[in-house]
């Protein structure tokens, strides 16, 4: 019987494909739309993963995320410093400026200025160059995305000269860094050099970076440098939360998203919905035969699920196709670099099909049920 029940879904191609181009392309529109919405907003805590050695960071109590935060006084280094269970503080400034490049442009950039002696807070790998260039006078490193935007002809930036209110930078390196939310230019001085490009008011402290002791956690040393200190402290893993968080909560990324996935969702219903009812009523006089000579009403039940098993699993395995196979066609883009399927999102769109076929699936089958066989030889 299920044999039977392949052959008439297959025997009308027409419909056959439409009900594939249903599941495949709601499948496609809700895998690659949560795809995109979950690396985005996982770029609000780029800053933390960009800085990979500090376990712990240290910030004004009113700081928010690597970018909105409030600076501190300097002696907040050396309170840190003294707290029970700190290995090592390091400073961390993070300031935006505008610079002049040579042909004359403007840009907007952020500024990171890293601990002088370790660099701690520069991205653990280089594209070209070496960490060890900041040691010269007047040096930043760029970051991969920010070549592409400063330098959009295809221009070599290492050698390029740089405006940054009145002082020369100079582009010795390239770091291999995720981008930023904004896709924004960042460069990496020392900072002492970063003091000098955007000087402000008294307090420059952004974050202070520090490293738990062996055998401690860092979750205790947070929490003992906040009583300590008055500052708040949080782990790196808090943290990168709280930038994830602050998109979610200040843009309309998650409504605009959940709208193209709730209408993924909707079209699908319909596609689907009105094409196996269309396969259905031209068929139902062969349901009917097949009742009439015997076969029960959860034996079609089962010829229908074998259709819609049939029909969601190449829908849904074209659908997951056609999203790596888009995911890694735009690869190369600078604005979708480190872009990857969550394991979690094909079970989600796994989900989304399964309800669609379920739902269209039973609508479809009420008409079946209900037919009588004599009616099938009036």
């Amino acid at each position: 019987m299920l044999w039977i029940a392949i052959r008439m879904l297959t025997g009308d191609a027409q419909k056959f494909y439409g009900l594939l181009f249903g599941i495949a392309f709601s499948t496609l529109l809700i895998t690659q739309q949560l795809t995109i919405f979950v690396n985005l907003i996982e770029r609000g805590a780029s800053g933390v993963f960009n800085a990979p050695e500090a376990e712990i960071w240290v910030m004004d109590p009113v700081s928010r995320t690597t970018d909105v935060k409030y600076e501190m006084p300097s002696t907040a280094l050396d309170e840190v410093r003294s707290v029970r269970g700190v290995e090592w503080a390091v400073p961390h400034l993070r300031a935006a400026a505008s610079v002049r490049t040579s042909t004359g442009d403007l840009e907007g950039v952020a500024i990171i200025g890293v601990d002088d002696a370790t660099l701690i807070g520069l991205p653990r790998n280089m594209l070209e160059g070496d960490k060890n260039v900041l040691s010269r006078p007047d040096s930043v490193i760029i970051d991969d995305v920010g070549v592409t935007n400063m330098f959009a002809d295809g221009t070599d930036p290492i050698g390029q000269r740089l405006e940054l209110n009145d002082q020369r930078a100079v582009i010795r390196g390239v770091a291999d860094s995720i981008p930023a939310f904004t896709s924004q230019v960042v460069l990496y001085t020392k900072y002492t050099n970063a003091l000098n490009y955007v000087p402000g008011s008294r307090n420059r402290l952004s974050f202070v970076l520090a490293g738990v002791s062996e055998g401690q956690d860092a979750a205790t040393v947070a929490a003992r440098i906040e009583e300590q200190t008055g500052l708040k402290a949080e782990t790196r893993d808090e943290f990168a939360q709280a930038g994830i968080d602050f998109i979610i909560q200040n843009t309309g990324i998650p409504t605009n998203f959940g709208i193209t996935v709730a209408l993924g969702f909707i079209v699908g219903v319909a596609i689907v919905g009105l094409t196996f009812s269309l396969f259905i009523r031209d068929n139902i006089k062969q349901f009917g035969a097949l009742k009439a000579i015997g076969v029960t009403n959860s034996k079609i039940v089962r010829m229908v699920g074998a259709q819609a098993l049939l029909v969601g699993s190449v829908g849904y395995a074209l659908g997951v196709l056609g999203t790596a196979g888009f995911m890694y066609a735009f690869s190369a883009v600078p604005q979708f670099k480190g872009f990857y399927i969550p394991w979690q999102i094909p079970l989600v769109s796994l989900v989304a099909v399964v309800l669609i076929l379920a739902l269209t699936g039973w609508l479809a089958l009420r008409s079946v049920l209900n037919t009588e066989p004599a009616s099938v030889f009036r």
